[in-house]
């Protein structure tokens, strides 16, 4: 899917300069893909030039967060131009069917649209090239460890003692395929009551830094619960740059350039063979 060249990630028709970064939850629900679109956004606005390859396909939400009202132009039956949004380029299923069909596709068909978006699409120069996992470890999470050797893996869990416990698995998951953790983003770490600021732990508290230790890696951050950020997020508005979160999502985004590791030149592909019991 791309080639290590020269201390960046070549791609068919690009280039990945500092990060791929592939964002995980052990579960839906926890914020991930709204965590994806305005981490985007924090690091497009660190001066960074940065792409979202959202490869939840089954469920895709990366076009309603992130506001994506383009759809992706073919040049040819090989080349695609993904449409952007503010400078942040995006390659969703979403650009190619209707938010409300299904896509009823096995995991073949899963891991090949995988390598369309990223051999086929025309990324051009990117510093960051974010991944927005499925939930889970099924079939796709695994194949983007199995495939992309590169990526660094960014779990994002809610305090909740069970919803840490499940994301530890995805961090799991990553040690077995010899995949690096970046770290962990704690999201909904509390909530705020619009009429008095108070802050409420609703979902508990410290979840995010006791997976963060358990894993050995990295807490890069936590986010408030707070009403403005689901709305955004239906209407389509980043909320990175704004009073609300901009700067929770600042200190996330400069951690992660502080935090991100140079490519390693000696990893490679891995077969499934490899990699150990997953159970």
């Amino acid at each position: 899917m791309y080639e290590y060249k020269d201390g960046v990630l070549e791609l068919e028709h690009g280039k990945i300069k500092e990060g791929l970064i592939a964002v995980a939850s052990g579960k839906g629900g926890v914020g991930k893909s709204t965590v994806t679109a305005n981490l985007a956004a924090a690091l497009k606005n660190e001066g960074k030039k940065v792409g979202i390859l959202d490869s939840d396909v089954h469920g895709f939400s990366i076009p309603r967060i992130i506001g994506l009202k383009e759809d992706a132009r073919a040049l040819n039956e090989k080349e695609i131009v993904p449409p952007e949004v503010d400078g942040i380029k995006v390659i969703s299923m979403g650009s190619f069917v209707e938010e409300e069909n299904p896509v009823i596709w096995r995991a073949p068909l899963l891991n090949g649209a995988l390598q369309q978006f990223m051999q086929d699409v025309h990324w051009g120069e990117l510093d960051y090239l974010l991944l927005d996992l499925p939930p889970g470890t099924g079939d796709m999470a695994l194949n983007i460890m199995q495939k992309l050797p590169h990526a660094q893996t960014l779990v994002v869990t809610t305090p909740q003692v069970t919803a840490a416990n499940v994301a530890g698995r995805v961090g799991k998951m990553a040690e077995k395929m010899d995949a690096e953790v970046l770290g962990v983003i704690e999201n909904m770490s509390y909530y705020v009551c619009s009429e008095c600021g108070n802050k409420d732990y609703i979902f508990g508290k410290g979840g995010g830094e006791k997976l963060a230790e358990h894993l050995d890696t990295n807490f890069v951050g936590s986010l408030p619960l707070i009403t403005d950020i689901r709305k955004a997020g239906d209407n389509g508005e980043i909320v990175a740059g704004s009073e609300m979160v901009g700067e929770e999502f600042k200190s996330i985004a400069k951690n992660v350039i502080d935090l991100i590791p140079e490519f390693d030149p000696s990893k490679e592909q891995m077969n499934l063979s490899n990699a150990g019991p997953q159970g």
